[in-house]
């Protein structure tokens, strides 16, 4: 049965509903925002319905209706640490040229990052300490981003081999798992045992693997 009700009518609703829905998800992001600013200090495990309220001066139930648990608070958490993680880590070093160039920006660009957390604390390292014996969802996010982030450094690796300027015969994953080594040493020293000069060491030690894993000349 056709409608009474003439198309110029309808838009109103429509409207309303559309700005109902953007209000919506800008009152979730700043959620979001807040719970990663509590996270970074106090950890997953440490968030909570009831914290998120006071932080943003919600009702319980307001922060509860955007999200309807803590783990999917948590999840929500961990996915928006991914994304500035990419942001302001792997995006910026595309635009570097293939090879060493690009290896050695995302490492840049991760030093960079870390040491801005060194004062509050990185959701990779942290949440690897409270899920690690854990099984479920919140692991699995967690576990999901730290691997498609080695996923890119390995490309890089990948790319530097293909060039040339990285010896044929080196395995990948090694050089990944010294890479990354790097990161949680200089979390370790800086953070915890407050070590000076810590963020040096790490960039020498890069270069330190760049070397020992550079191609050589034939012969």
């Amino acid at each position: 049965m056709p409608s009474n009700v003439s198309p110029k009518n309808q838009r109103p609703v429509a409207t309303r509903e559309g700005r109902a829905l953007q209000k919506g998800q800008q009152t979730k992001a700043a959620i979001v925002d807040a719970a990663l600013g509590l996270a970074t200090h106090i950890g997953l495990e440490g968030l909570s319905i009831g914290a998120l309220a006071d932080v943003t001066g919600m009702s319980k139930s307001g922060v509860f209706a955007h999200f309807g648990s803590r783990e999917e608070l948590q999840i929500s958490v961990v996915r928006e640490y991914h994304v500035r993680f990419e942001h302001e880590v792997f995006y910026p070093a595309m635009s570097a040229p293939r090879g060493l160039p690009r290896l050695r920006a995302l490492f840049d660009n991760w030093m960079k990052r870390t040491s801005i957390e060194i004062d509050s604390g990185c959701i990779y390292i942290s949440g690897a300490v409270e899920f690690d014996d854990r099984t479920g969802p919140v692991r699995d996010a967690l576990a999901n981003s730290v691997l498609t982030w080695h996923a890119a450094m390995k490309r890089a690796i990948d790319q530097c081999k293909e060039l040339g300027e990285v010896g044929a015969d080196v395995e990948s994953e090694q050089m990944l798992f010294e890479i990354h080594g790097l990161i949680l040493a200089l979390h370790y020293e800086a953070r915890f045992l407050q070590t000076p000069g810590s963020l040096g060491r790490a960039t020498a030690g890069f270069d330190n693997i760049l070397a020992r894993y550079a191609a050589r000349p034939a012969g």
